[in-house]
C-alpha cells in the first residue's frame, strides 16, 4: 500500500503558481455560478487555473477561484442529514491547453420510496468539451424522468431485485444519453467527441455507482479504501476480448488504445469508434454501513497521480482538520470542499498531465459511529 508523506511546501505550491501569476497578469474575474447541474463550465487559459461547481455561489480568492462545498443543512435527527452530511467539488485545468472535464452536484435531485437520493457526477471529455458538458447538463435529468413510475427501485427485497432494477435504470439513462449526443441534428464535431461517465447516487442506506470509462468512485470504509468502480481500460482482459469480439482491435500507441485511438473502451459518445467502444455502464449497488467515511469521485486526472489509498489518506486528514490549504481564508464551504482542493494541489504537484475533477462527499462525521 503506498503510504502519503506530505510533499514540501514549494512542492505543495506549485499547483497554484499558475493561478497567482494570472491573478497577477488581471485575469478576468468569474461570475457567480448557479447550482452545479446547470451552471455552464467555464473554459480556461492554457494556465493553471480552477474551476468551482458547487451548489453555492462563491467570490474569488487572489489564487482564482476557491474550493466550495455545502453541507445537508439539517440537525442529526433528520433524515434529510443521513444521505450526505457535506459535499465538495473542485476542477482545475491543470496542464492541457482546455478544459475540458465537466461535474455535476445535484442534491436531492432523485426520488425513490426510501427518501431523497443525492447526485454526484464527474465527467472527463475528450475530443472537445461538448458531451461532457451535454453530460453535465442533462444525464441527471435522464436519469431522474428513468425513475418515474419505477417503485421497484430503491431498496429492494433483499434478493438483489433492487440491483438489478437499479442496473436497468442507469443503463437505460446511459443509453439515452449516448443516443442525445450521437442523434440527428447533432454537428460533425459533437459525434468525433465523448466522454467518460462516472455517477454516484447516495441515498441514506444505499449507495449506487455507474460507471463508463477511466473516472472513478472510491469509498472510505473505515480504514480500508473500497473501489466502486473498475476503470475501463482496452488492456483490461474482457473489455479486450469484448472489443476484438466485435471486430475492433487494441493497439499499443503510447498506451493500450481502442484502433489504436482512444485510451477507454467504454464512453458516451465517440460515434467513430462504435460498436468497439460502447456506452454500457457497470453499476454497483454498496449498502451503506456504520463504517462509510466518505467518497472520492474524480476523473483519472486525479487517479493517474494519486492511488485509492492515498487519495482516501488525504481526504481524512483533511476532514480531521490534520491537513490546511496555505491560504484557508480562501476556504468557501466545507471540509469536504478543502478535501477536494488538496487533492487537486497534490495531483499537480506530483505531475498529473490531465484536467483534475474532484468530489468529496462526507457520509459521516469524523470518529462518528453513525452513517
Amino acid at each position: 500500500m503506498e503510504s502519503f508523506v506530505e510533499p514540501p511546501e514549494q512542492e505543495r505550491l506549485l499547483a497554484l503558481d499558475g493561478c497567482a501569476l494570472k491573478r497577477k497578469r488581471g485575469a478576468p474575474e468569474l461570475a457567480s455560478r448557479e447550482p452545479a447541474a446547470d451552471g455552464p463550465n467555464k473554459k480556461m487559459t492554457p494556465d493553471v487555473s480552477a474551476e468551482v461547481t458547487s451548489s453555492e455561489k462563491v467570490e474569488d480568492g487572489p489564487l482564482g477561484p476557491a474550493p466550495v462545498g455545502g453541507d445537508g443543512g439539517v440537525g442529526e435527527g433528520d433524515a434529510r442529514g443521513l444521505t450526505c452530511l457535506s459535499h465538495g467539488s473542485m476542477s482545475v485545468i491543470g496542464r492541457r491547453r482546455s478544459m475540458e472535464d465537466a461535474v455535476t452536484v445535484a442534491r436531492g435531485a432523485v426520488a425513490g420510496k426510501l427518501g431523497c437520493y443525492d447526485f454526484f457526477g464527474v465527467y472527463d471529455g475528450h475530443g472537445g468539451a461538448n458531451v461532457a458538458n451535454a453530460c453535465r447538463d442533462r444525464l441527471h435529468k435522464l436519469l431522474v424522468k428513468e425513475m418515474e413510475g419505477r417503485a421497484d427501485v430503491c431498496g429492494g427485497d433483499g434478493d438483489g431485485g433492487g440491483e438489478s432494477e437499479w442496473r436497468k435504470v442507469m443503463e437505460a439513462s446511459f443509453g439515452k444519453m449516448d443516443e442525445e449526443v450521437g442523434g440527428k441534428g447533432v454537428d460533425a464535431s459533437t459525434r468525433m467527441a465523448g466522454s467518460t461517465a462516472v455517477v454516484a447516487v447516495v441515498g441514506k442506506e444505499e449507495v449506487v455507482v455507474a460507471n463508463c470509462g477511466d473516472s472513478r468512485a472510491v469509498l472510505c470504509r473505515g480504514d480500508v479504501a473500497v473501489p466502486l468502480s473498475v476503470d475501463h481500460k482496452p488492456d483490461r482482459p474482457d473489455e479486450k476480448e469484448r472489443v476484438e469480439a466485435a471486430g475492433g482491435r487494441v493497439i499499443d500507441w503510447n498506451g493500450s488504445r481502442v484502433l489504436g485511438v482512444l485510451a477507454t473502451s467504454r464512453s458516451i459518445g465517440d460515434y467513430y469508434l462504435k460498436p468497439f467502444v460502447i456506452a454500457e455502464p457497470e453499476v454497483t449497488v454498496s449498502k451503506r454501513t456504520e463504517l462509510d467515511d466518505f467518497l472520492v469521485i474524480a476523473s483519472d486526472g486525479l487517479w493517474d497521480a494519486l492511488s485509492n489509498e492515498v487519495a482516501c489518506q488525504v481526504v481524512r486528514r483533511c476532514l480531521n482538520g490534520r491537513i490546511k490549504r496555505r491560504f484557508p481564508e480562501e476556504l468557501r464551504g466545507s471540509n469536504a470542499a478543502e478535501a477536494a482542493a488538496v487533492l487537486a494541489e497534490l495531483a499537480m504537484a506530483r505531475g498529473s498531465q490531465d484536467n483534475i475533477s474532484v468530489i468529496v462527499v462526507e457520509l459521516k462525521k469524523p470518529n462518528s459511529k453513525s452513517p
